[in-house]
């Protein structure tokens, strides 16, 4: 089995917190790669507020360099809100060959109760918690607890800069900045 981990999210933008999250669980369990799954309407979210296509552009330019990080577009092409047990189904059955770790911050940890057909999802996946200012990882269901150096950056926060026309620099990989910017995003 190859073990594959998981980072879900709308990546509205993708910031330096999503690539330290993937890279301290990569190299704390092992994995032999992360796989970036941008999400094309997230169920527990507001819509995002940058199209598809640019987000997966911006997540595709964040993980340039890391040999070890891939994008899958699997729920962008759904094109309808994305449920994890549906994404862990059909990528296990395309795939039955990966031990899928699925990395969720803390708030999403204290959430999994919510999670549509959790006990399925949890016969897919080992689920890795992180911390997450303001959160616990304390829960009933199992999860593989990794710490990672505490960050604390939203791409809320990252919005809300831009919107005030202030620098985000260091929060977010220098060429996402640049295709922010190129395309006029957030403001």
């Amino acid at each position: 089995m190859k073990n594959i981990g998981i980072l879900g999210g709308t990546f509205d933008p993708p910031h330096i917190g999503h690539l330290i999250i993937a890279e301290e669980v990569r190299e704390r369990i092992s994995l032999e790669e992360v796989w970036f799954i941008p999400t094309y309407l997230p169920p527990h979210k507001e819509n995002a507020n940058s199209s598809v296509k640019d987000r997966l552009n911006m997540v595709s330019l964040s993980l340039e360099g890391n040999p070890y990080f891939r994008i899958n577009p699997i729920e962008t092409k759904q094109q309808i809100a994305s449920y994890t047990i549906n994404t862990m189904e059909e990528l296990t059955g395309q795939h039955p060959e990966i031990d899928v770790h699925c990395s969720s911050g803390a708030d999403m940890v204290e959430y999994l109760p919510y999670w549509k057909d959790i006990d399925r999802v949890l016969e897919l996946v080992t689920f890795v918690g992180v911390k997450r200012a303001g959160y616990t990882l304390q829960t009933d269901y199992p999860v593989k607890e990794v710490e990672v150096p505490m960050i604390n950056i939203s791409s809320t926060v990252i919005r809300s800069k831009i919107q005030k026309h202030n620098s985000v620099k260091y929060l977010v990989p220098d060429n996402v900045e640049r295709y922010i910017k190129e395309h006029n995003l957030y403001e």
